[in-house]
């Protein structure tokens, strides 16, 4: 075991501030969720024709196909509770009093 004073130190770098990164956002809002329905609808496409080239029996690997199907899987499920925190937040918004 290595005594303590044989430890070099650790060099830190700062944290960047994710408030300024993003106050620094030029898109807005409806920029960002139309951004977000074109990539996962995209990737729901690679996946449907990764499926469509697997049962051709073209090139594509049984565990490509099921890589990019489950990508397609996880960023539908991410754009789902992305859109439900929207409406939750909504609705709290709806919800205040004046």
């Amino acid at each position: 075991m290595l005594p303590l004073q044989n430890i070099p130190p650790i060099a830190l770098t700062p944290v960047k501030n994710e408030a300024s990164e993003v106050a620094n956002l030029s898109d807005s809002f409806q920029e960002i969720l139309s951004n977000m329905v074109e990539g996962v609808s995209g990737e729901q496409q690679q996946a449907d024709q990764a499926i469509q080239e697997l049962h051709a029996g073209g090139e594509k690997n049984l565990h490509e196909a099921m890589i990019s199907m489950e990508q397609a899987d996880v960023s539908l499920r991410y754009m789902v509770q992305v859109r439900n925190k929207a409406l939750e937040a909504y609705q709290e918004i709806m919800r205040m009093q004046v």
